[in-house]
């Protein structure tokens, strides 16, 4: 076969090779230039595939369950006096089996309450915070996969439960504990009826332990199934497939209404039922008594955001070096299409570089996010699944950043540069202009504005989460040691407790010993309507949140009493009486603090005086206002200890109160904690968001650095000429570097209102979920400004330096 034959049958392969050649030759001549834009876009695509992947994992809660998309959370809003005052994820027990009985639409229902306390066998103790009372219906609904047992008869009678797999483990070891028993709290037996699988992470539910409903109707009587009153029951409803859930929520409020009757103003008008579809519920709920921290939509989708940003900023950077070459690669287009090359040819020559390029990146990326992903789980506080071989959305991410990169970023520049004339190319090549400004300008000009937007968006954040941190709380909650009471007690427990303290207070590093039914850091559980005063009507009552404690607690955390007194020894009956703080002094609605004192009131059918006014403090974090507080006397309240310790001797003092409490509660597990911590987990999300939100943050302004680094060679070559002219005519190197400075500068000041614009509406935004939060100031505008201005003028300065002090002899015969 002649050589002209092969031309005309296998043109295709020979011309793929040219450009193939072509392409590498490219890379490696602009090695510079190739590396910045490899180096940006592995950046920007790491960053891109770790935070899909972790979007992809918040997104997947629930998703395991085969009814999901049927199942629904009732969760419940409490109202008085109109006004909206508590939101229960946990709500009353009647309401599902109710609308179960009541209303076709639902198929089937299932309610819980969670427990914890002490699992114990033999010499195994354990304190369990994943209990579940749960009905016979539960894994009917939820797919939970029971490995052993009967899904319809191992919850059926008192005292049964299942439990998962690690549990059995953990208590068992690899014995079968089908038809053994745990002890509970020291008294009660639990034989095990059946053995799930572990819960998948992504689920809002991590049951460990599911004890029988009959269990609590035992201990609670038969009412606890129809109480209306009686908060802290989930209740999820399975409602038929043809059912429109918002349709059928609307019929809610009349049939309740029917339904309680009179019960309804004793409530103050006071109960909404709202259903959650299952798979929202993590990302989208934050109420009381939630049955596991959730996570936050917002947050999830702004570094989202930034990871779309990221990625956007590197193709920014390809787009600009290389068409910021465009007078180099003008004769060599120019020189083919003479030639007789065509532009779909040419066309194709620059998207294959393009292709290689992005390839490369990728490559590169794959690698980085294998070695940065125990950093980044670190960071956000998950363990997420990278495996390259299990992970087919690992793949999918690589393919779509690849295929969107490949084509956006290369586009451009290939119809750019393949657009070129040959008379023009050989005459001197301006750049493409849009409405008088260089498309080059734009793009730079767009990545000055996301760097302004991400470092406001950093200080904000960060100057919230330091606000909230440092902020003065009203509550002293410095070098306090917590234990965590015991579950298993018996009659003896007051002597037991009061020795336990004297022994303690023994310790010449541990101050003084405080117990309570809840520590500074948490919204208290005990939440109380129908709280009047005695010569008030019923209707006149008011919701309130109680906390017992004795008579150390107020000394102890530093509380200030505004008016009247402490609960104390010196007087009797203090069970008898409680404390306001201010907030409820005012719902209560007496016109001062001293108008309150030796007030009675009723309270769950018993009457108290009040004693004394406690100024507000914050008992939650600054994320929430402060709420109207009753505090009763519990001489042995069992859920808290706080000990006060000698931060000098925190380790001493911690094994010292570890031996004693050995001695005194050897039948419970010895748990501890240390209050700052506690209270600063309230703050956990926000400080993973502001974390990870700074991190990309930063590789975006250093992706951005790496292209006007690129950018500022070139335009500095470009200008080599004008400067030796200038400096010719008089002007010095130091003018000639202030020239070359103030071309980024002002392209900085350009990209002001665009980038701080949207960073103060999203920010603006963003504190309005803080109750308490900073005030966006100055700091705001003038500290992104500058730190981006010295950032371009340190990362262009050493390449503007050397151009103007280039000698222009040499820089007139360059040109």
């Amino acid at each position: 076969m002649s050589r002209k034959s092969i031309r005309i049958f296998n043109p295709q392969p020979t011309m793929f090779r040219l450009f193939l050649l072509v392409a590498i030759r490219n890379l490696l001549n602009q090695r510079v230039s190739s590396f910045v834009n490899i180096l940006g876009l592995a950046i920007g695509m790491t960053a891109f595939i770790l935070i899909i992947q972790y979007v992809r994992y918040e997104l997947s809660y629930d998703d395991f369950h085969v009814k999901g998309e049927r199942i629904y959370r009732v969760q419940q809003d409490r109202y008085n006096k109109g006004e909206l005052t508590t939101q229960w994820a946990a709500g009353c027990s009647a309401v599902g089996h109710a609308l179960f009985e009541n209303f076709p639409e639902v198929e089937n229902f299932t309610r819980f309450q969670k427990w914890s306390g002490v699992f114990s066998i033999e010499e195994k103790k354990f304190r369990e915070e994943e209990i579940y009372i749960a009905d016979t219906s539960f894994f009917e609904i939820f797919s939970f996969n029971l490995l052993e047992g009967d899904p319809k008869t191992s919850l059926m009678n008192p005292m049964e439960m299942v439990l998962s797999q690690s549990a059995a483990r953990k208590y068992f070891g690899d014995k079968n504990p089908i038809g053994k028993s745990l002890r509970f709290n020291g008294n009660i037996e639990f034989m095990i009826t059946g053995i799930f699988g572990d819960v998948p992470k992504n689920s809002h539910l991590k049951p460990d332990f599911v004890v029988s409903w009959a269990t609590i109707v035992q201990f609670q009587g038969a009412d606890i199934n129809t109480a209306w009153q009686w908060d802290g029951f989930f209740n999820y409803i399975l409602l038929n497939p043809a059912t429109d859930y918002k349709e059928f929520e609307a019929k809610i409020p009349a049939y309740v209404e029917a339904e309680l009757g009179e019960d309804m103003d004793r409530w103050s008008a006071g109960v909404v039922f709202n259903l959650q579809p299952l798979m929202s519920i993590h990302l989208n709920s934050d109420f009381m008594f939630e049955a596991e921290p959730n996570g936050n939509a917002k947050s999830v989708y702004a570094l989202l955001a930034i990871s779309i940003f990221l990625v956007i900023i590197a193709w920014i950077n390809y787009i600009n070096l290389t068409s910021s070459k465009s007078l180099e690669r003008a004769r060599e287009v120019g020189m083919r299409k003479v030639s007789g090359a065509l532009r779909k040819q040419l066309l194709g020559q620059f998207l294959l570089e393009s292709v290689i390029v992005n390839l490369l990146a990728m490559i590169l990326a794959v690698v980085l996010v294998q070695l940065f992903n125990p950093f980044f789980n670190l960071l956000t506080g998950e363990q997420l699944d990278y495996s390259l071989h299990l992970n087919p959305g690992f793949w999918a991410a690589i393919l779509l950043v690849f295929l969107l990169g490949a084509f956006l970023s290369g586009i451009y520049p290939a119809l750019f540069l393949s657009s070129f004339k040959p008379t023009t190319v050989f005459q001197g090549v301006s750049e493409l202009k849009i409405g008088g400004l260089g498309m080059r300008r734009i793009l730079v000009i767009f990545q000055f504005a996301s760097s302004l937007l991400l470092i406001a968006g950093t200080l904000t954040v960060y100057r919230q989460i330091s606000f909230m941190k440092n902020h003065d709380l009203g509550v002293n909650i410095d070098n306090v040691l917590v234990l965590r009471g015991p579950s298993v007690n018996d009659s003896t427990y007051a002597e037991t407790f009061n020795a336990f303290k004297s022994e303690l207070s023994r310790h010449p590093d541990i101050e003084m010993v405080a117990a309570s039914t809840v520590v500074p850091g948490r919204q208290p559980s005990w939440n109380a309507g129908g709280i009047r005063r005695v010569n008030e009507d019923e209707d006149e009552s008011n919701q309130y949140r109680i906390i017992g404690f004795d008579f150390n607690f107020v000394d102890f955390y530093g509380l200030s009493i505004l008016e009247g007194r402490n609960f104390s020894e010196d007087f009797g009956q203090n069970s008898e009486t409680v404390l306001f703080n201010e907030s409820a002094i005012q719902l209560m609605g007496f016109e001062d603090f001293a108008s309150a004192m030796n007030v009675p009131i009723y309270f769950w059918g018993d009457t108290f005086d009040i004693v004394g006014v406690v100024k507000d403090y914050h008992q939650e974090g600054l994320k929430v206002l402060q709420e109207p507080l009753v505090f009763r006397f519990f001489m042995n309240a069992s859920n808290f200890y706080s000990i006060r310790v000698n931060p000098d001797n925190i380790q001493e003092a911690l094994t010292y109160v570890e031996e004693q409490w050995r001695v005194f509660f050897s039948r419970n597990p010895f748990e501890y904690f240390f209050l700052e911590d506690y209270y600063n987990e309230q703050y956990r999300n926000e400080t993973r968001f502001g974390r990870v939100f700074s991190l990309f943050a930063f590789l975006a302004i250093f992706i951005a650095c790496l292209g006007l680094f690129g950018l500022s060679s070139y335009t500095t070559q470009q200008r080599t000429r004008e400067i030796g002219i200038r400096k010719v005519l008089g002007s010095s190197a130091g003018n000639a570097v202030l020239l070359l400075i103030r071309y980024f500068v002002v392209q900085v000041l350009i990209a002001v209102p665009f980038g701080l614009g949207a960073g103060y509406y999203f920010m603006s935004g963003w504190i309005q979920n803080f109750a308490f939060r900073i005030s966006i100031g100055w700091w705001f505008f003038v500290a992104p400004i500058v730190i981006v201005i010295l950032i371009a003028i340190l990362t262009v300065s050493s390449q503007v330096i050397k151009t103007a002090n280039v000698n222009p002899a040499e820089s007139l015969r360059y040109e």
